[in-house]
């Protein structure tokens, strides 16, 4: 009687943890961590500095916002649609002790407020990146700069291009975009 109870606690456990990752992927963004070389990389290419606000769209486990406030004194917020990952995020931001100079939103970044953004980073998927055009053109200031890995904005130019790792800096406003 005791295997069942645990038999059946472990398939429900898995299928948890199954709806969980499937959820994100759904909603268009699938949670695959960029690594901390590749975050590093995204922000010196966006030439961030104590004067940017940085919006981190899909910001998943704060990795890109924590390291904007750490590394570069940038005030940084994440936009993250999955509870969990906000509240990890959150954790881990009040543990630095950086949560007076950054945030994690819970919900759905088409639904956000961004217009005060200096610098975008992204790691979405390519239909995702399509949609997501509009809103920035019609919130982003001119010169914002946008930093998009692996996934390009068709139609869109990037003003700079780290081949090797698939990095793509695009600037609002610019001819290009």
């Amino acid at each position: 009687m005791d295997f069942v109870l645990i038999d059946a606690l472990v398939v429900i456990f898995i299928s948890i943890i199954i709806i969980w990752i499937m959820w994100s992927a759904v909603i268009g963004a699938g949670f695959e961590p960029t690594s901390r070389d590749l975050v590093t990389k995204m922000l010196e290419m966006a030439e961030i500095g104590p004067d940017d606000v940085l919006y981190d769209l899909g910001s998943g486990d704060g990795r890109i916002v924590i390291e904007a406030v750490k590394s570069y004194g940038a005030r940084a917020v994440g936009i993250e649609a999955d509870p969990i990952r906000v509240l990890w995020s959150r954790i881990v931001l009040f543990f630095y002790g950086i949560q007076d100079k950054s945030q994690i939103k819970w919900g759905n970044f088409f639904n956000q407020d961004i217009v005060d953004a200096t610098a975008v980073t992204l790691f979405l998927g390519g239909k995702t990146n399509q949609r997501l055009k509009e809103k920035l053109i019609k919130e982003l200031k001119p010169g914002t700069v946008v930093v998009s890995y692996i996934w390009k904005f068709h139609g869109w130019t990037p003003v700079e291009i780290n081949y090797t790792d698939k990095i793509y800096l695009y600037k609002i406003g610019t001819s290009n975009v």
